[in-house]
């Protein structure tokens, strides 16, 4: 028979053990192109937004020109303007770009464009609930960055790039920079698929052009927002309850990307009506905003990537 003593320090050994065993958590492996890890926190950092500022946002872009910063904008019905939202949460900022209008503004991109060194804002106008057939044209904004706070968005810095689907006029809520082939895609909206439309670089005002219908996206239904890594090896899809993630493969398309089934849903906690999702600039992790609907108010939520 093993004396107490033992017995206690056995049973503390073992205690000990396990709650080592608990408390330790497997470090990510890093992806070997990237060195980044595909974790993410499972709970948000959260910040507070001030309540019937930006009641409607739909679309999020982290600025490339003015750190600290967050571009948003509101959906159909409300202000033609882009909101500047500090990473805090404290401070939000309003702009009216000149001589545009907000049928449905529904995502918005950051990427390069017509001018070298310069970062341009996409704007989308392509939202059109129901699929209404008179609505066979649609719009995307683009325009530079502001470089500093008290900068203006005037209209000749704005171009309007006019498309229509190929098949039949589709609700689309999430608009995509493709930072690699510098391609503009569009993923539709619907009860049934996610369809990938591609508007293929360079694009040019003037004109409207037809964009090419590329496949559609396995198991994606109901798409609300969108958002590719700054080096494009990373894309997100989100809906109002998943975010969803791929990793890109070198040499691969987007298309050829999305058309894959997704590596993994990422961690998301349910907003009131949660429709924008992008990376921060240095892919650290990602933001969620919501609408606020009939909630008291809302939150910027971040994901950190482990």
């Amino acid at each position: 028979m093993k004396s107490i003593p033992y017995l206690y320090r056995t049973l503390y050994a073992l205690s000990l053990f396990l709650l080592v065993t608990a408390c330790w958590e497997k470090v990510p492996d890093p992806d070997p192109v990237t060195g980044r890890s595909d974790e993410f926190e499972t709970v948000p950092q959260r910040f507070p937004l001030e309540a019937q500022v930006v009641d409607e946002a739909s679309g999020l872009v982290d600025s490339r020109t003015l750190d600290g910063y967050l571009w948003t904008h509101e959906d159909a019905g409300n202000w033609t303007a882009l909101y500047l939202i500090s990473k805090d949460g404290k401070q939000i900022r309003q702009y009216l770009p000149e001589g545009i209008v907000n049928r449905d503004w529904e995502d918005i991109a950051v990427g390069t464009g017509p001018r070298e060194g310069v970062s341009y804002l996409y704007v989308g106008d392509i939202g059109n609930n129901d699929a209404n057939p008179a609505t066979d044209i649609n719009f995307i904004y683009r325009m530079p960055e502001l470089t500093s706070l008290d900068g203006t968005f005037r209209r000749g810095d704005i171009e309007q790039l006019i498309y229509r689907y190929p098949d039949s006029p589709r609700d689309a809520e999430t608009l995509l920079f493709d930072p690699i082939s510098k391609d503009l895609f569009i993923i539709s909206k619907e009860f049934d698929r996610a369809n990938i439309y591609r508007l293929p670089y360079p694009l040019s005002p003037g004109g409207v052009v037809t964009a090419e219908l590329v496949g559609n996206i396995p198991s994606v239904y109901f798409a609300t927002g969108g958002d590719i890594s700054p080096d494009g090896t990373e894309i997100l899809i989100r809906t109002y309850t998943n975010i969803y993630y791929w990793k890109r493969k070198p040499n691969e398309s987007v298309g050829q990307t999305l058309t894959r089934p997704s590596v993994k849903s990422l961690p998301y906690e349910l907003e009131p009506q949660g429709e924008a999702v992008c990376f921060d600039k240095e892919a650290n992790g990602y933001y969620t905003l919501s609408e606020r609907r009939a909630a008291p108010s809302v939150t910027l939520n971040y994901f950190k990537r482990k």
